[in-house]
């Protein structure tokens, strides 16, 4: 599990990262590895990263106050939007926004500024439609799938712990018992 590895190093006062904290005064909340900080973490990012809008890291910064999640969980969900994947997001929002709206999409684009600044009211109703889609349906998705997958892992966990207590309590028992036991 995730958290295992994050607890072990994240309760060392004397690690880097422990002391970054405690030299800046930053609370160990933004930092913390448990299932709410990791979810949300994961949800103001994605809401961030679908957004079309320069500093994306910014506003998850300037969200901290609101809500208490892992930072840099939620800024590392922000850099799934990078140059290589914008394309692609924008369009696919645009795309989803037409759905939404029932238009048709525009055809024969051009790659050039001329195109888009004569085209831009037909492009940005149907873009920013799609990105509140993703923004906030898709993100909350993804945030109730971060809870239940942790949910389930720790019960699976738990059930495991379980396991192995009860076979050592029945070797326990049944070696007690033993044959060999009996004429020691």
């Amino acid at each position: 599990m995730i958290r295992k590895v994050f607890k072990k190093k994240s309760h060392d006062p004397d690690s880097k990262i422990g002391k970054l904290l405690e030299k800046y005064k930053i609370p160990r909340e933004y930092f913390s590895i448990n299932r709410r900080s990791v979810s949300r973490g994961v949800l103001v990012g994605l809401f961030w990263g679908f957004i079309p809008m320069p500093m994306q890291m910014l506003a998850v910064i300037l969200t901290t106050p609101l809500l208490r999640f892992n930072v840099p969980i939620a800024i590392s969900m922000v850099w799934l939007s990078n140059p290589f994947t914008m394309p692609e997001m924008y369009y696919m929002e645009y795309l989803t926004g037409n759905l939404i709206l029932g238009k048709p999409g525009l055809e024969n684009v051009e790659l050039s500024l001329d195109w888009f600044s004569q085209h831009w009211s037909d492009i940005v109703v149907p873009l920013y439609v799609g990105t509140a889609f993703y923004s906030i349906v898709v993100s909350y998705l993804v945030y109730l799938l971060i809870n239940w997958l942790w949910i389930r892992s720790v019960r699976k966990e738990k059930h495991r712990k379980e396991q192995i207590i009860r076979e050592r309590k029945l070797r326990e028992n049944s070696g007690t018992t033993s044959p060999d036991r009996a004429t020691d």
